[in-house]
């Protein structure tokens, strides 16, 4: 059993690794960091999957997506339709029981896709405030995520806080 700081120092390099193969569009390096029934020891030609800690993906506006085939596609979708991401963590907080890690932090993202006609530049760069709970599970292969779940936070507006002045 490794020492509880360095579990949390393999857990943030862990999700460290996702975020950059994210900012650079390796597709191949993100689905390597997904847990697969094969890193908890199970044969899926003969089990169910879905008995063996089945990933989960929810991002900002969608459905909850379940199972390798559906949240690794909607990585391949997101990378095919961005040209630009880069995120920059705040709030990191890592918690870990066992062989469970729990990752909590804000997305500053930046991102941006083409340029409107025929330009070779980007668009318009659009920033975006996200919190996120990343959960990872501890492999022989060393921590693999196993659900990222990611909700826009809401931007207070002036029309609120005339809302809260004295009539």
């Amino acid at each position: 059993m490794t020492a509880p700081h360095t579990d949390v120092e393999q857990v943030e390099a862990a999700n460290t690794a996702y975020y950059e193969a994210l900012e650079r569009g390796d597709f191949e390096e993100l689905t390597s960091l997904w847990l697969t029934p094969s890193d908890l020891g199970v044969d899926e030609e003969y089990h169910d999957p879905a008995d063996a800690g089945v990933i989960s993906c929810v991002h900002p506006g969608w459905p909850a997506l379940t199972g390798r085939g559906e949240v690794l596609r909607s990585y391949a979708l997101i990378m095919a339709n961005t040209d630009y991401i880069q995120f920059f963590l705040t709030d990191v907080h890592v918690s870990v029981t066992g062989d469970t890690a729990l990752v909590t932090c804000a997305e500053n993202i930046l991102s941006g896709g083409p340029a409107p006609g025929d330009g070779d530049e980007l668009g318009p760069l659009v920033g975006q405030l996200v919190v996120a709970t990343n959960v990872f599970r501890r492999t022989p292969a060393g921590w693999k995520l196993w659900s990222h779940h990611a909700s826009p936070v809401l931007a207070e507006n002036d029309a609120d806080e005339d809302d809260d002045s004295p009539a």
